[in-house]
């Protein structure tokens, strides 16, 4: 079924840093979100919310500070620790975004960059 009416769709993302350092974390997590905006053709408009983790190797800032920077500012945010677990991706950020989109899920594109791309190496880019 082609449903082409607008409702909230979740579109997840994440990405690494390469040091844990404020201005390097604001400049991959901003790199996040306008990869998910562009990709899915997104404005703030069309947010719900946005829910970041971070790994326990992160602690320079919180990456909710870069959709701050970045103009976001009407939207609900939320930072938490994601699961310590053995073999997982050191310093990764990840996101989730509630969004209106027409979009059908299949359509949604989710933006894994850097080391995060080995996370989800089926999707498209």
């Amino acid at each position: 079924m082609d449903d082409r009416t607008t409702r909230v769709r979740a579109l997840r993302g994440a990405t690494t840093l390469d040091v844990d350092d404020r201005d390097h974390l604001l400049d991959r997590t901003g790199e996040l979100i306008d990869e998910l905006f562009a990709r899915n053709d997104l404005s703030e408009d069309d947010l719900v919310s946005l829910v970041f983790t971070a790994t326990d190797d992160i602690s320079s800032a919180f990456p909710a500070e870069a959709a701050r920077h970045g103009g976001i500012t009407h939207v609900p945010l939320l930072c938490a620790r994601e699961l310590d677990i053995d073999g997982g991706i050191p310093r990764c950020i990840r996101i989730l975004a509630h969004v209106y989109t027409d979009r059908t899920p299949t359509e949604l594109r989710h933006p894994y960059l850097h080391d995060a791309r080995q996370l989800r190496t089926d999707l498209p880019e």
